[in-house]
């Protein structure tokens, strides 16, 4: 144990009075008197000078402050408090949920009193003597049971047994609103709103009249309670209401998407649970958009989820060669070619011959219209006539087995339209298809097969004019496999805004997002022009029919029409503003929650869209493969 020690003091014989009392020699008075002085001087200068600097109080400060009986006025914001008076006999854990969601702009305190449990005790022992006195003598006098004062008794008990046994304690709970507003119309609006809110949780409030002042100081961040209303609560509906609550999207299947930024908790969730499996991604350039579905395909696979990808800028390539996945180069050029009048080869209980045909038409003339541009009604009919001859001319009428027959192509439809009368526009239109320079995209028989867990098709070397006809068909003949073989897929629609830019593409993507789960698929669509989007009546229909979402960060040109579409409050909308990558709201059903997307090392090498990340990996492939070599 270590002590210390005071240093010896000398002794100095002048230090001594005579009466022998000790003394160091100090300052005169004088001297402390200018120095006093000068403290003085120093403390008025200043004064003087910080009353020409602007305080950060001074920065926050309204420009003028009107107290009224029923409301406060700050500058040109109106503001009132409301005070809750009473809880009803039970309340549901995130009660005040409701009003912190609301759409307005408020702050809300809570304060807590803890109360003594021998001075509760107590006050309870003489409640339980009233209330037995009180049932006993109503059954003294023969008076119908008291169903009130019976449960107030077994509550008290109840209350009696916890406090004494540790379980619970004992608090006075106050519970302050303050609500802003523009005008005094709008602030006796979110009044009636939040009143009627509380009251349908059966929660009772008041508004601080001639209090005010009083109820806006006790909602400001300073801790200070001037309104001194409480509640008697005991731990557990204190503890209900506390007010962060988060849905809980952890369950025993399917794959993690993420981790919770409000409780940490994992992500793990099957789509195929909800009412459907479609998903839609928004986000700007570079939020992580590719990323988060890059982890989606490799944990879904895992699964044995099979997983098809329209990819319309090559992003997917080094995931397809790491997983060992099939890549469709679809251009003018490639070998690998889709014939748009293929048909599905139904397996099983599935719709007849005639109404196959019949869907193929109507598939083929919204592509025909991508590609003639705008037609009238009579060659709207011709190109009807036209595609059902085409059809006949290979024997494919009703009754035949589909699995037997070759489909047409567009050059024989092209036959059959020049043998018709009025036709001359339409094969002129059709004729660059066919034999001019976009003969190679769509003017042959299918080459491709999707006989992989993972195909991806990219369109990035289609022109931009081909590229929305080239994913159509691409699209159809994928809708054709799945309506083929029944399994759990997910189509994943990259840049889903090019098809967005017109109605028949729009009006075929939104067809196949409502049909798609009768047939176990599910349809992820994926933007960053969030305006073109959700502009189209069919981009707000798939937003609608998708049960699951996930916005990550939004530009402020888009924020106001993606919180009204999803219906974000305003907290929501600035946290999507200041999101960082991989940073958002998942959305699962009626439940959302802040996400942070995670990647395990190996994950992120394989799906990282990072170029100088790509660089280096293509780098050390190579090295790898001349020490190989060697």
């Amino acid at each position: 144990m270590a002590f210390e020690t005071q240093p010896k003091q000398s002794f100095d014989p002048a230090s001594l009075t005579k009466g022998g009392v000790g003394f160091q020699k100090g300052k005169s008075k004088a001297d402390i008197k200018r120095e006093q002085e000068a403290e003085k001087i120093a403390i008025e200068e200043e004064r003087i000078y910080r009353r020409g600097v602007a305080s950060i109080k001074d920065l926050i400060a309204p420009a003028s402050f009107v107290v009224d009986p029923s409301f406060l006025r700050l500058g040109d914001v109106f503001c009132r408090t409301l005070f809750v008076v009473t809880y009803p006999r039970y309340v549901t854990v995130g009660w005040a949920s409701p009003i912190i969601n609301l759409s307005a702009e408020l702050d809300i305190s809570m304060f807590f009193y803890p109360i003594d449990a021998p001075v509760v005790l107590k006050e309870l022992k003489d409640r339980v003597g009233k209330l037995e006195a009180e049932i006993s003598e109503n059954n003294e006098k023969g008076k119908a049971r008291d169903p009130i004062s019976e449960t107030a008794l077994r509550d008290v008990e109840q209350l009696r047994d916890d406090l004494t046994q540790g379980i619970e304690h004992f608090f006075q709970f106050a519970f302050y609103c303050t609500f802003y507003s523009k005008d005094k119309e709008e602030l006796e609006r979110v009044t009636t709103k939040v009143e009627n809110t509380f009251g349908s949780m059966l929660i009772y409030t008041k508004r601080s009249y001639f209090q005010s002042e009083q109820g806006f100081n006790s909602t400001m961040p300073v801790g200070n309670d001037e309104l001194q209303i409480a509640f008697n609560m005991s731990t557990s509906p204190i503890a209900s209401s506390f007010p962060f609550t988060s849905a809980e999207l952890t369950s025993d299947n399917g794959i993690l998407y993420g981790v919770n930024r409000h409780d940490n908790s994992l992500i793990i969730f099957d789509r195929f649970s909800l009412q459907n499996a479609n998903a839609v991604i928004f986000a700007t350039s570079g939020a992580g958009k590719s990323y988060t579905i890059k982890l989606e395909v490799i944990r879904s696979l895992m699964l044995g989820i099979d997983v098809i990808v329209i990819d319309p800028e090559m992003e997917y390539k080094h995931l397809s060669d790491a997983v060992g996945g099939t890549y469709i180069n679809v251009s003018l050029a490639s070998r690998s070619k889709i014939n748009p009048f293929d048909l599905p080869r139904p397996t099983g209980e599935s719709a007849s011959t005639e109404d196959i045909i019949r869907s193929a038409v109507i598939t083929i003339k919204g592509l025909l219209r991508l590609m003639l541009g705008k037609i009238t009604t009579a060659e709207d009919s011709i190109l009807d006539r036209a595609l059902l001859e085409t059809y006949a001319k290979k024997d494919i009428v009703p009754g035949v087995d589909l699995a037997t027959v070759e489909p047409p192509t567009l050059q024989d439809f092209q036959d059959i339209l020049e043998g018709m009368e009025g036709t001359a526009e339409l094969v002129v239109k059709l004729r660059k298809f066919s034999e001019g320079t976009f003969a190679g995209l769509l003017n042959s028989q299918t080459t491709v097969q999707m006989n992989n867990q993972l195909v991806i098709f990219s369109v990035r070397d289609l022109e931009d004019e081909l590229r929305p006809m080239g994913i159509y068909t691409i699209v159809n003949y994928i809708w054709n496999v799945v309506r083929s073989v029944k399994k759990k897929r997910i189509l994943i629609i990259d840049e889903a805004w090019w098809l967005m830019q017109n109605e028949d593409s729009a009006k075929f993507i939104f067809a196949l997002v409502k049909r798609c789960r009768k047939y176990f698929m599910g349809i992820s669509t994926i933007t960053q022009d969030v305006n073109d989007f959700l502009t189209s009546p069919y981009g707000q229909a798939i937003v609608t029919n998708s049960s699951m979402q996930l916005l990550l960060k939004q530009s402020p040109a888009s924020i106001d029409l993606v919180a009204k579409t999803f219906l974000l409050t305003q907290s929501e909308k600035y946290l999507l503003l200041e999101s960082a990558v991989g940073e958002g709201i998942f959305f699962a059903g009626a439940k959302h929650a802040a996400i942070q997307v995670v990647a395990s090392y190996t994950e992120d090498q394989i799906v990282t869209t990072n170029p100088e990340q790509l660089l280096k990996i293509e780098q050390q492939k190579k090295a790898f493969q001349e020490s190989q070599e060697l």
